[in-house]
């Protein structure tokens, strides 16, 4: 006898889940791994390194080194977020938070992003509802306009 899914599981999936196929794991259809080295960055290193950026830019560098007030201190802190998402990502393709949670970004087709894509990529990501959609490889709308991935280093 089959174990019938919840109901919730078949909506929640999609057609596809309801349908019974399998989907296989995040970063199966790009050819990636399933764990480890080059798998793909799950939403929790994914939000604990964007809290760890967003800290940093906001308390450390808005209202610390740059001395924001408490009002403005919050889009001062978007404006350092996102110079420091396209020097880090454009460069070394990893923010200070995600070099700490063992993730970085790179193109869909390998390798560091281009800059272009690093740039489109920020500016998507500071609007936050791209990078709240994602698909079942876990790539946000943003990643998908840049043609990026999130991978575990």
């Amino acid at each position: 006898m089959s174990k019938q899914p919840r109901w919730t599981q078949t909506w929640l999936g999609g057609p596809r889940a309801a349908a019974g196929v399998d989907l296989g794991y995040p970063g199966q259809r790009l050819g990636l791994p399933e764990t480890g080295p080059g798998s793909v960055g799950r939403f929790g290193r994914r939000i604990g390194a964007l809290l760890v950026d967003w800290l940093l830019c906001t308390w450390a560098i808005a209202r610390g080194l740059l001395g924001a007030d408490p009002r403005t201190a919050s889009w001062v802190g978007m404006g350092v977020f996102a110079v420091e998402y396209i020097v880090l990502v454009g460069t070394i393709g990893s923010t200070l938070g995600m070099m700490v949670f063992g993730i970085r970004v790179a193109g869909v087709s390998g390798g560091r992003p281009p800059l272009v894509s690093v740039v489109i990529r920020t500016l998507l990501l500071c609007l936050a509802v791209p990078a709240l959609i994602y698909d079942r490889d876990q790539r946000g709308l943003h990643d998908r306009a840049a043609r990026t991935i999130v991978l575990r280093r």
